[in-house]
């Protein structure tokens, strides 16, 4: 049974810096297209980045801004999401989606950034 975990949100200060984490079992992680959303409240969810199996990456530049970066370590079965710089508009629920070649849902971790 395919699972993904979310983990390493929390509260941060605004220029801080949060690194997310979603480590997977149950399936081939190495095969799988990877994506970040989240979902802020009172609003639709929306694509942070994308990682595919060959580690390239595209992002929602307009949410993001070249504050964050997607990886992925194959051997660990884990996505990662660093953020920087965060602002208050990137309080959300931030979660993982294995996207290709099935989909798979995480529950989120939850983000906010405050002072």
């Amino acid at each position: 049974q395919a699972r993904l975990v979310e983990s390493g949100g929390g509260l941060a200060q605004p220029g801080g810096s949060l690194r997310l984490s979603c480590v997977t079992s149950g399936f081939t992680f190495s095969i799988y297209h990877m994506a970040w959303y989240r979902q802020a409240p009172g609003k639709e969810r929306e694509l942070v980045a994308k990682i595919d199996s060959s580690g390239r990456t595209t992002y929602n530049d307009e949410a993001v801004q070249g504050r964050f970066v997607v990886s992925r370590d194959d051997a660990k079965d884990t996505m990662y999401l660093q953020m920087n710089n965060l602002k208050p508009e990137d309080t959300a629920v931030y979660s993982c989606k294995a996207e290709w070649p099935s989909i798979y849902y995480g529950r989120g971790t939850q983000v906010t950034v405050s002072s």
